[in-house]
């Protein structure tokens, strides 16, 4: 009967702190948005083969501002050129960090590549050495050479299939992957190489990035409701482990190879980025100091982000191009006008590419989100701190003009 009596006046207790707290928290003026569930909050929502569509319905249907809930967490969505504005550059620092979630944790060593680390000291570095050493235009024309033969290497293979049909995504993909690994690691480890025993199959290589881009875009149950994390409900956490020490084998390897050809020379010129990292892992006059988990963290970076992303984009550019014939037939024709049939225009068909691209206003990804807001008001709404901000996707030219 104690016992009992205890357990009620407990939940009393906990019942009347809860409802005092409701009843004395400020009034705020929050954004619209449909009412959550208890637990999953609005994930319902978003359920189903084409969540993006899902969201533009909701924007749609509650405005260029709303509020959901993600589990645990409140989530605002923005999707007009304004909130674009204040979130992306008025407000840019303030909403600059990412959550910490689950891939974050176990494929980047803790949160330690620039993707996913914290904006300060460390990333500002880091961002800075993309910019000041690795894609300065000196090292962009040092790497020229490599982007010309594997492109190269691309055309003379689609020549030998011409009449037959091929897999563009796989093709665009191991163009990409090839450049990329060859730039960032000196080696091309999408092929075999027949002089040496390789660490690990093209085959397997090839699974290990496509495993990790997987995992850094899911949507883990954990990440949103945090006390059923260590269930690992849909597994991916155990995966994310194992592509994780996957990785970090792979590039354990690689570094030792690259400081293997580097010691006992003097004034050794680097031959690739991770020549570069080494590099400067050595100048104490860094502000933070580049450890080897660093150097790992951020050479898995370069590889990552410089695969998926182009290879997804060619793609798309073909395929809209492909949809429409006469188009395609026009771009050709012009292409042989200005530039001639005995060259190759890369600098034309680069800028056809952002022209097809530019017809839109570009949101932010999923993923990139912020753990706290400013409590100022912006249009007459406040929102609450640590509420995630999602820029959604909308054309920004009038309708008859994307008719080609």
């Amino acid at each position: 009967m104690e016992l009992s009596t205890f357990a009620a006046l407990l939940l009393a207790t906990v019942a009347v702190i809860t409802l005092f707290r409701h009843l004395t928290r400020p009034k705020l003026n929050l954004p619209p948005g449909p009412k959550p569930w208890p637990i999953i909050g609005n994930l319902n929502l978003l359920a189903g083969p084409l969540p993006h569509r899902n969201m533009h319905a909701l924007v749609q249907k509650y405005g260029p501002i709303m509020q959901l809930k993600f589990g645990s967490y409140p989530v605002v969505v923005g999707s007009s050129v304004e909130m674009a504005e204040a979130v992306l550059k008025t407000n840019d620092v303030k909403l600059a960090d990412r959550p910490k979630i689950a891939a974050g944790k176990y494929t980047t060593y803790n949160y330690s590549n620039i993707t996913w680390s914290q904006y300060g000291p460390y990333w500002r570095q880091a961002r800075k050495i993309c910019l000041m050493e690795i894609f300065s235009p000196k090292r962009l024309d040092q790497f020229e050479t490599v982007r010309v033969q594997e492109l190269q290497a691309l055309l003379r293979k689609l020549f030998v299939s011409a009449g037959k049909p091929i897999n563009a995504r796989d093709n665009f993909s191991d163009l990409s992957l090839s450049v990329i690994s060859r730039l960032v690691l000196g080696k091309n480890y999408t092929v075999k190489d027949g002089n040496q025993k390789e660490y690990m199959s093209p085959k397997e290589f090839k699974e290990m990035i496509d495993e990790l881009f997987l995992l850094n875009g899911v949507l883990d149950i954990g990440d949103s409701i945090p006390w059923l994390a260590f269930l690992d409900l849909q597994g991916y956490i155990k995966r994310m482990k194992a592509v994780g020490q996957l990785f970090d084998g792979f590039l354990e390897h690689t570094l030792n190879e690259h400081q293997q050809r580097r010691k006992g020379v003097k004034n050794y010129v680097p031959q690739d980025m991770m020549d570069i990292l080494l590099q400067l892992s050595d100048d104490p006059n860094l502000e933070v100091q580049l450890d080897r988990t660093a150097v790992k963290a951020f050479t898995m970076d370069l590889i990552a982000g410089g695969t998926e992303s182009s290879a997804v984009t060619t793609e798309w550019a073909m395929a809209e191009l492909l949809k429409k014939p006469e188009y395609f037939k026009r771009a050709n024709e012009e292409l042989d006008r200005v530039i001639g049939r005995d060259s190759l225009g890369l600098k034309v068909i680069q800028a056809s590419v952002a022209n097809l691209l530019h017809g839109f206003k570009w949101k932010l990804p999923g993923d990139m989100t912020t753990e706290e807001l400013n409590m100022q008001e912006i249009f007459g709404l406040s929102t609450p701190k640590q509420i995630p901000l999602v820029a959604e996707l909308e054309p920004r030219l009038p309708a008859h003009m994307y008719s080609m």
